[in-house]
């Protein structure tokens, strides 16, 4: 039980220090902003700021993991 506790302090601990805006609600309405205007094809100047070039570069088959952080990385930081 101690180990678990650990794991999932650790894991949130690591979030936090990734996206410090995580917490806060406002960033919150940002992420759901930018899912809503993606589903509509509409994407955000912002958006497209925050997206590495190298991410244009070699942008093949990108995986559900790597599309989660650009936009996590656009909202939370």
């Amino acid at each position: 039980m101690r180990s678990f506790f650990l794991l999932v302090l650790g894991i949130f601990t690591g979030i936090y220090l990734s996206w410090p805006g995580i917490i806060n609600s406002k960033n919150w309405k940002c992420l759901f902003k930018i899912i809503e205007k993606s589903s509509e094809d509409e994407i955000s100047f912002k958006t497209v700021l925050e997206i590495s070039p190298s991410y244009f570069i070699k942008s093949r088959n990108r995986k559900m993991p790597s599309k989660i952080r650009i936009i996590a990385d656009a909202c939370f930081r």
